[in-house]
Formats: C-alpha cells, structure tokens, sequence
C-alpha cells in the first residue's frame, strides 16, 4: 500500500477562529432583534448573523422577515438602543 494512501486516513485538521466586536447602537422600533452596529452593519442578533444591505429594483435596502425594506423607510423606523441598568 501506498505510503500517500496509508496516510490520508490520519490528515489532522487545525481550526482557527477570529472574533470581531462589534458595538451595537440602533434597533428597529418594531422588531429590537434587529441591530445596527457604529459602523452601519446590520446584525440578527437573535440568530447571530449579518443581514447584507441589497439591491431590488432600484432600491436600496435590506431583507427582514422574509419582506423587502427600503432604507429610506428604515431610517423612520430606527431607535437608539437603550441602556438597561445592571
């Protein structure tokens, strides 16, 4: 048996991981698990993800709940997130 073959089964995977922190400042008024970040990254805080800011049509904005919103409703929908005393 190939010396190749006798070691394909034995590969040892390394995993590495990097964290970015991410400061979040503004929520929807409707729906607070959407958040924005200082830098104006959407986040799905509930499940974690980023929301990618696209394109419809000519129209700017993001996808949430399944519904296209366009960033110019959104501004009239966003609040400062507030502080909750520890």
């Amino acid at each position: 048996m190939p010396l190749t073959r006798r070691l394909a089964h034995k590969r040892i995977h390394i995993m590495q991981t990097i964290s970015k922190v991410y400061r979040l400042k503004w929520q929807l008024k409707i729906d607070n698990k959407y958040q924005w970040s200082e830098c104006g990254k959407l986040f799905n805080i509930k499940t974690g993800k980023e929301i990618k800011k696209t394109i419809k049509g000519s129209k700017i904005g993001y996808w949430i709940n399944k519904d296209f919103c366009k960033l110019a409703d959104i501004r009239n929908q966003i609040e400062l997130i507030k502080n909750k005393p520890f």
